[in-house]
């Protein structure tokens, strides 16, 4: 009699919600497909309540995204729908859970003493992998310094300065102690909601026309292609620029502005 293998459904989780079976040695990918639909599947019974945000309600597909989100952080679903904003379409912790975050890494993270609706001061330590902790790390926001960045005339500035100063260094000095922690999210969702957490544009200095641009595309593009046999000397061909580039005319590269000109 000749033996016919039968899938064992019973140890295979995506056979028994109707998906193909999983290989027995599932790659990462197919791990994390498996965990969206899961997630998928509490996101549909917890979008409509009020245990979801303001931003998030309703919205299955953005739940979903955010308990995805919130695992690779090392969230629980909950924990994640509570700590978490969507702004503008990009997600964001907020300031106190992106906080508490870097200090479940093992990371020092404190507010000094003396913070006040004018000055908020917050250091921070690196927990280095040997166990000992790198030099002390400073952020500084202070009235003066969000006046600049054009922050103190929107409405929640006004009714709780105090509140988004803690929150700007809680950002910046969380992204100088942990920014490996928080790589997936950067910017808190308090730094997010005032519109300035965008990089300071870079100053212009140089100039180049299309053909220069396409020219040294192709050029590297060929230089990068595997050579077999002997070397031959390399063509530079004018490439092709179409009837009209005029468009092009007033490319610019952007280079590193000055470093002085950033500071602060």
């Amino acid at each position: 009699m000749t033996d016919i293998a039968v899938p064992d459904t019973a140890h295979n989780p995506a056979a028994q919600q109707g998906y193909p079976p999983m290989p027995q040695t599932p790659s990462a990918l197919m791990v994390w497909a498996l965990e969206a639909r899961q997630a998928g599947q509490i996101a549909n019974s917890l979008a409509k309540t009020s245990f979801v945000p303001q931003s998030l309600r309703n919205k299955p597909a953005d739940v979903t995204a955010a308990i995805l989100a919130g695992q690779e952080l090392g969230l629980q679903p909950m924990a994640s729908l509570r700590s978490m904003d969507v702004i503008q379409g990009t997600p964001a912790l907020r300031a106190h859970a992106q906080r508490g975050l870097v200090q479940s890494h093992g990371h020092k993270v404190w507010i000094e003493a003396g913070a006040s609706r004018e000055k908020v001061v917050m250091k921070g330590q690196r927990r280095e992998a040997d166990g000992t902790y790198g030099e002390v790390q400073e952020s500084v926001w202070d009235i003066p310094r969000a006046a600049e960045m054009g922050l103190t005339g929107k409405a929640e500035w006004k009714k709780q300065p105090q509140t988004m100063l803690t929150a700007r260094a809680t950002g910046e000095i969380c992204r100088l102690v942990a920014a490996d922690v928080l790589y997936a999210m950067p910017y808190n969702s308090e730094e997010l909601s005032d519109g300035s957490a965008e990089p300071t544009p870079v100053r212009v200095t140089a100039r180049v026309d299309t053909a220069e641009i396409l020219a040294n595309a192709e050029t590297a593009k060929r230089a990068a292609r595997p050579v077999s046999g002997p070397p031959t000397e390399l063509r530079h061909e004018q490439p092709d620029l179409g009837e009209d580039d005029s468009a092009w005319d007033d490319v610019q590269v952007a280079q590193p502005a000055d470093a002085n000109d950033g500071a602060a």
